[in-house]
């Protein structure tokens, strides 16, 4: 189910990002901006360029409230089919580096403290994050949703609760994918950049280690280091939702990255990533797996924990639940009115 704390409800305020988290923001809008730009330098023309699209909520839209462990109708089998990569990779991406839950007293946890309640309990969660390197930058890294070597890279991202600026490249998307055949000369997935230190490469146990020496501890999740059995558990973690987060639906390509907070473990934020692939949007991701300070910081400014959250500065729009995220995702980046 959807993870949440109790509050008494929503404020209607915004997340109010800490500087770091702001400049980032500002940063992966430009990014993007450049990097979606089409390549014209080979076609001279004297009429004038077409204006960008205009982007708005769909008529009437109106965000729904969040609903504690709420699955909407008709949406129980893709929950389920999401969820299968939970037991099969051993819960790999549902914590951060170091996690360390105890039970409490609730009178030991304040109540602006976000916490889970468990019976008459509360879970105290402690982690080593606080301890590791934080990027300045958000990392970028290409790759799409039904990749079980992208996964394995999500995963890591996860447990170190990294800021991360995605950009989809699912297969036939028309704007990603060459970026990566220009920048590293080849169209192979995962493909990281990380401009705090200069560092682009491929292959994702590279880029795991790498992620672990720089922004971990050195070490790396056994379940990321068995060499083909981690290929093959995170190949059968896909079956669930064969085919889904793989092919490009004709979208149209918003001016700034669409904020999500989500983590890899969890499979309603996996339904919403299957489709910013599909629509080829990119995505700045606030991971905040179990163990997350992220999740002490949304507390604190949203009165409530749930994830996936997104806010999209091309609209405006700020919004939990999945199944309605999908649904406003589609409605207003989509070409063609889905069926």
């Amino acid at each position: 189910m959807q993870s949440m704390a109790p509050a008494a409800a929503p404020p209607a305020a915004p997340l109010l990002l800490p500087r770091r988290a702001a400049s980032a923001r500002a940063r992966a809008a430009s990014l993007v901006a450049v990097r979606a730009q089409p390549d014209t330098t080979s076609v001279a023309s004297t009429s004038a360029p077409d204006p960008p699209p205009d982007f708005k909520p769909p008529q009437g839209f109106k965000p729904p409230e969040p609903k504690k462990f709420a699955v909407k109708e008709g949406q129980q089998g893709s929950v389920l089919g999401a969820s299968l990569a939970i037991p099969l990779r051993l819960g790999t991406g549902v914590f951060v580096l170091g996690y360390s839950p105890s039970l409490v007293s609730p009178s030991e946890i304040p109540s602006d403290q976000y916490a889970l309640e468990f019976g008459a309990w509360k879970v105290k969660e402690e982690s080593k994050i606080g301890q590791c390197k934080r990027p300045e930058k958000p990392i970028e890294i290409y790759e799409f949703e039904g990749c079980p070597f992208c996964r394995k890279v999500r995963e890591m991202v996860s447990v170190l609760d990294l800021d991360v600026l995605f950009y989809p490249c699912p297969q036939k998307g028309p704007t990603f994918r060459p970026k990566v055949l220009e920048m590293g000369g080849k169209k192979q997935f995962p493909y990281m950049v990380d401009p705090n230190t200069g560092v682009a490469m491929y292959e994702s146990d590279d880029i795991i280690k790498y992620l672990a020496d720089t922004y971990g501890d050195g070490t790396v999740p056994i379940m990321l280091s068995l060499g083909l059995l981690t290929a093959i558990t995170a190949g059968l973690a896909t079956l669930g939702r064969v085919g889904k987060g793989n092919s490009y639906t004709a979208s149209k390509v918003p001016p700034q990255p669409i904020e999500i907070w989500a983590y890899e473990g969890s499979p309603f934020c996996k339904l919403v990533r299957e489709t910013l692939v599909e629509l080829e949007l990119p995505h700045l991701l606030h991971s905040c797996a179990r163990g997350s300070p992220k999740r002490q910081e949304f507390f604190k400014k949203m009165g409530t924990f749930q994830a996936p959250y997104i806010e999209d500065p091309n609209t405006g729009v700020k919004m939990f639940e999945s199944a309605e995220i999908i649904n406003y995702l589609k409605a207003t980046y989509a070409i063609y009115a889905s069926s």
